[in-house]
């Protein structure tokens, strides 16, 4: 019998912050959303704080990180943002790419022309207890370079699995995640994955051995608004289980 991985579950909640900012108001709160994010099933709290702080603010991660429970802040890797982590402490740090005119994240990192900001990055995350991460495109070439660069976890961009129309198209998206996590795995590393899964294409990346966690927003966020959140992160739980 194959062995069903036990893999966690993160919900990013940027879109709570994105509906509140619409009005500049005090609701809906980050922080009350991830408490029944908690209640449902989810194992960590994501929040991507952007340097043009479009959705989650400051103070959203201060309150997210003085409650109980995991919080997994993706960030740039620049001085301004590494300070922040330093001051509020989340347990994991993913650092991704960032450009103030995309809409939303559109891949990995590119980790050759970073390398020198992500590693000392990464030094000072690791020195300060924060476990840190990196997003990057599902290639052996990034994987092997984030190890080289220190990090304790690799985060697999699935954008392009989502995105793939087909089913051969759609099988050879999931290989390259395959193979880019055994890597990971081999190298002694965390895998996670996460970009653009929703309730449709999540169960086969939730399946790719050693995988440890998803983290997913935007699809639980949406599909909120008709069912509940509570409901919501319930069924995506049930999904990655199954």
């Amino acid at each position: 019998m194959k062995t069903v991985n036990a893999v966690k579950l993160g919900i990013n909640i940027d879109h709570v912050a994105t509906l509140r900012q619409a009005r500049r108001d005090i609701d809906p709160d980050p922080a009350a959303a991830s408490q029944v994010c908690r209640r449902a099933g989810a194992d960590m709290i994501v929040v991507h704080l952007r340097q043009d702080r479009r959705h989650i603010q400051d103070e959203d991660l201060a309150k997210l990180c003085a409650l109980k429970g995991d919080v997994h802040l993706e960030m740039a890797a620049v001085p301004e943002m590494l300070a922040v982590a330093l001051k509020v402490r989340p347990d994991s740090v993913c650092l991704v790419p960032e450009n103030p005119r995309e809409v939303t994240t559109r891949g990995g990192l590119n980790l050759k022309a970073g390398a020198k900001a992500l590693g000392r990055t990464i030094e000072r995350l690791r020195k300060a207890g924060i476990e840190a991460s990196l997003f990057v495109d599902p290639e052996a070439a990034n994987v092997r370079m984030a190890k080289s660069l220190g990090a304790d976890t690799v985060e697999l961009c699935t954008s392009a699995y989502a995105g793939a129309r087909g089913k051969t198209a759609r099988a050879a998206e999931l290989e390259r995640l395959e193979l880019a996590g055994y890597l990971v795995d081999e190298m002694g590393m965390h895998l996670h994955a996460g970009h653009g899964l929703d309730y449709h294409n999540v169960r086969p990346v939730a399946r790719i051995a050693r995988m440890a966690s998803l983290n997913i927003g935007f699809s639980v966020i949406a599909r909120a608004l008709f069912v509940g959140l509570k409901p919501a992160v319930m069924e995506m739980k049930r999904l990655i289980a199954s």
